[in-house]
């Protein structure tokens, strides 16, 4: 369940990692454990939806108690080191970004055999080999979700193969006085959908372990085909592709604006398969950012449920919860119809979530189930490719100040300066 309403997972470290104890403790006049859970909510994951999965979880513990904490914000991660530097790290902690508090020695890695068992992509989140969020749910990061009645209208048949393809569409559509891309550029984020896409698509695409080799200074924000593929945002842009006014724009309101029919297209994560209006779900579907030659490439994160602090002081007993919460189809409903989660539990079909989805959502989950070229979405990653602390603000900055700047080289230097200072 990784997504912007759900969490922050790559914004900056405001605060630093202190060593402390966990929050967990025993209850000896019970024979029991208190363990904190650190949660969120959104409005598909209310407080009654946690208090009920904790509830079916907890029957499943003997003589344990949940104490529920629920982040004041969407940024858990930071939340979290809040909690850390006055020594209340939570004993579990929902959806968080694993690599973040990994490299403090705060989380505790799941049993491998465990995760081999019971998942699609055991190693779909891992973090230098070992599993700290078992990988229960994915999402495709940005899909183009398009308006079939929109590109009626502008005659357009369906969906573009190649990038020229789909500039060509956007044309077409503004020639028919329709606003070819939904962008909600007023939330940092959403203004950099189509970059991720994007560079998904063309960087990841041809060099899947391209972070990889960022890391390892091999390759550089700088180099040529980044500003390349950059460059299709901006002319994107220049070309007046996006909403009058698209950096005034929220995200929320983009929603909107997508669903009424105001705009033919919204590159957005695949969350966004929750707000598909079911009263005329028919109109929308969906395809991937394509790349020039018309290669398949899945801009794909796989998210999780919870992790487990090192320093709980009842480790067996916040695992026992933790494999109980994340096996259960129940807590799946909620993600799946209301976040357009896509479930990836081995042996499974949505038909045993009990589940009233959208066609689109059908179509779309296909690309996860198919075999095909799946990267890691750029900057969206919870495992070995995600991004140093501090590095996802920074794109978001650059892609909204590229929206209505030609200086790609100095961004992308900003870019690289940005990381060459976050792994020092």
């Amino acid at each position: 369940m990784r997504h912007p309403r759900l969490l922050a997972a790559c914004l900056a470290a405001g605060l630093t990692l202190l060593a402390g104890c966990s929050a967990a403790s025993p209850d000896g006049a019970k024979g029991g454990s208190t363990l904190t859970y650190l949660t969120f909510e959104t409005p598909s994951l209310t407080s009654t939806f946690w208090d009920t999965s904790i509830a079916n979880a907890q029957k499943q513990v003997p003589d344990l108690t949940i104490k529920k904490l629920t982040a004041p914000s969407t940024d858990r991660d930071a939340y979290a080191k809040q909690l850390q530097a006055s020594g209340q790290f939570p004993d579990l902690l929902q959806s968080i970004t694993p690599s973040t508090f990994v490299r403090a020695g705060l989380l505790k890695p799941y049993d491998q055999a465990w995760v081999d068992a019971n998942f699609l992509l055991p190693q779909g989140n891992a973090y230098k080999s070992q599993v700290y969020i078992p990988p229960t749910n994915s999402q495709i990061i940005p899909m183009v979700f398009f308006n079939k009645t929109l590109f009626a209208k502008a005659k357009i048949a369906g969906p573009p193969k190649t990038w020229p393809e789909f500039v060509a569409v956007c044309a077409k559509l503004k020639a028919a006085g329709i606003t070819p891309i939904e962008l909600g550029g007023g939330d940092p984020f959403a203004a950099s959908m189509p970059l991720v896409g994007i560079l998904s698509a063309d960087i990841l695409g041809k060099n899947p372990g391209w972070l990889q080799d960022r890391y390892a200074g091999k390759v550089k924000f700088s180099d040529e085909n980044i500003k390349t593929a950059v460059a299709k945002y901006r002319t994107l842009a220049k070309n007046g592709y996006f909403e009058d006014g698209a950096l005034g724009v929220k995200y929320a309101d983009s929603i909107k604006n997508f669903t009424s029919g105001k705009t033919a297209m919204y590159m957005m994560g695949s969350w966004f398969l929750g707000s598909v209006p079911k009263d005329h779900a028919d109109d929308f579907g969906a395809f991937l950012t394509p790349a020039d030659d018309g290669s398949l490439v899945v801009p794909f994160a796989v998210g999780g449920s919870m992790a487990i602090s090192a320093k709980t002081a009842s480790p067996e007993k916040a695992t026992a919860f933790a494999q109980a919460w994340s096996l259960d189809p129940d807590n799946y409903k909620a993600l799946i119809e209301g976040d357009g989660a896509f479930p990836m539990l081995k042996g499974k079909t949505l038909d045993d979530y009990h589940v009233d989805v959208t066609q689109v959502f059908k179509d779309s989950y296909a690309y996860v189930l198919d075999k095909n070229a799946k990267v890691s979405s750029f900057g969206w990653a919870t495992n070995d490719d995600s991004m140093p602390s501090g590095l996802n603000d920074a794109f978001y900055t650059a892609s909204q100040a590229l929206y209505n700047s030609d200086d790609i080289a100095g961004q992308m230097k900003k870019l690289d300066d940005a990381w060459d200072a976050a792994t020092k």
